[in-house]
Formats: C-alpha cells, structure tokens, sequence
C-alpha cells in the first residue's frame, strides 16, 4: 500500500504514539541516570544509562513497522520521531534559560535541574540520542525490509533479531561515542555504556521476540495486508 493512502490504516497512528512517547522517555531516562549492577563482566563495568531499560522496546516497534506497512512507512515514522524528539530537546533548552522560583530553587534548583537534566537542555543527549536513532533504526528498517523479501516472508525470527544485532550496535556506539563528545558521559565510561548498552538491547529483543512475532501477525490480521519491498529505493526522504 502507497504512502498517499497511510491514514487507511487502523492502528498505525497508535504505533506512532506509542512510539514517540518511548523515544522521548528513554531520552529523558538517559540523562537523568547512569546505573550500576555491581558486577564486570571481562573487566568491564555492567553500567548503563537510565534509558537502556526502554529504549529497545523503539526496535521492536521499527520491527513491527517495517514488517507490517513497509520501509516508507517506517521511514515516515521515524522522521517523526526525530522531530518530536528535537522539539522536546528545544523544550528543555528554553526551559534551563528561564529563571528559576525561589522556592523551588530552595527545594531543588537550578544546579538540580542543569545535573540531572543537563543532557537534554544542553543538547547532549539529544544529539547523541538522535544520531545513534536516526543510523540504528534506519538500518534496522532496511535490513527487515530487504531479508523479508530475500526470505519471502518466512523466518521473522532472523530478520527481526538479525536486524537488531546491526542497528542496535551501530546505535549504542555512535549514541555513547556523541555523548562522551558532548560532555554528557565521561570517557571513562565508554565501553562500558556500548557493551552494557548493546548486550542489554540485544537480550531485550530476544526476549521480547515472542511479544513482537504475535502483534505482527495480529497487525496484519487487522490491517489486511503484508507488504514486500519489492525494487524500492532506501531513501533517508521521499522516493
């Protein structure tokens, strides 16, 4: 189905949304915490970023998108993901530039807001959040795209665990990497955070597999349809 007939569709608008709010939410959990299991794992230190808990679960929805409305679709959905990211990143920018109640920087604080939200005021985060998305979900979305054609829709499994493995690296590198250049991470976290960041994204996907393969096939159930890719060109915009 062609991108000028999207709002035919019964529930991507839904995916969208849900979409959107996991993004933003990983990113704000991103800056407001760093965690640390206690343990190593070959001398490295198993810590991770607040928002390594969620931020998977945005994978499994460029999994269900591309595998249930296709690249263009996906595409669509990503770029809005981008954009409502940057808009809340302007959000908090403008937010640390107002001055603070005197009774709430009794309470907390501008020093409060600037530690624990830094990242996403200054831009950090988000710079490096953005990157990391835009390189990891589009080469996700491609990957699904074109082994599903290459498998003739058979084996979910390894197209969506096998695109995961591709993007979700190229994710936690580059978003770990803007963000130690940024100043949101120190350097001496940084193979830590991609280890941490990758494996735990990679067992999220496992995991959650089962969850992924029943809402595809439920989705295309509802929607009626299960697009092929077929001679299309990955384009970062329209074509």
């Amino acid at each position: 189905m062609k991108d000028d007939v999207i709002h035919q569709y019964r529930y991507l608008d839904i995916i969208t949304a849900l979409f959107v709010a996991v993004l933003i939410a990983s990113n704000v959990a991103s800056s407001a915490k760093i965690v640390d299991l206690g343990f190593s794992l070959f001398d490295v230190r198993l810590a991770f970023d607040g928002g390594t808990l969620l931020f998977p679960v945005s994978y499994i929805f460029g999994d269900v998108l591309t595998e249930v409305y296709g690249f263009r679709s996906s595409r669509r959905v990503i770029w809005i993901g981008f954009i409502s990211l940057a808009l809340v990143s302007l959000l908090f920018l403008a937010l640390s530039a107002l001055p603070g109640d005197a009774a709430w920087e009794a309470y907390a604080g501008t020093s409060a807001f600037n530690a624990i939200l830094g990242g996403m005021s200054s831009g950090g985060i988000a710079i490096a959040s953005l990157s990391g998305y835009l390189i990891g979900e589009f080469s996700n979305s491609i990957i699904v795209s074109r082994l599903k054609v290459l498998m003739k829709g058979r084996f979910l499994w390894i197209r969506a665990i096998g695109s995961s493995l591709v993007g979700e690296f190229l994710d936690s590198l580059v978003f770990v990497f803007a963000a130690s250049v940024t100043g949101v991470f120190g350097w001496e976290l940084f193979t830590a955070l991609v280890l941490t960041n990758y494996l735990f994204k990679v067992l999220m996907e496992v995991i959650l597999f089962p969850f992924t393969f029943m809402v595809v096939f439920k989705l295309k159930k509802a929607e009626g349809v299960d697009p092929f890719d077929v001679g299309i060109k990955f384009k970062l915009f329209g074509g």
